[in-house]
């Protein structure tokens, strides 16, 4: 037996409900979005020359290990 074709599942529904209280939901997403992940080559960049500048630590910085 194949499947309703207008079967919807618990999931979709929810989602399509959400989304019709709260039409700005997926502009506050591609906000977030932006200030983790879309970063630009020049950002990129200057972050990875932070990193190469920055000193190892030991494991345990609170040692009292003199060694």
């Amino acid at each position: 037996m194949l499947p309703s074709r207008h079967y919807v599942s618990d999931h979709t529904r929810f989602i399509r409900e959400l989304l019709e209280k709260k039409p700005q939901l997926e502009t506050e997403q591609r906000i977030g979005r932006a200030i983790y992940w879309d970063k630009l080559p020049a950002e990129v960049a200057a972050d990875r020359a932070l990193d190469e500048g920055r000193v190892a630590q030991k494991a345990y910085v609170y040692s009292t290990d003199a060694t």
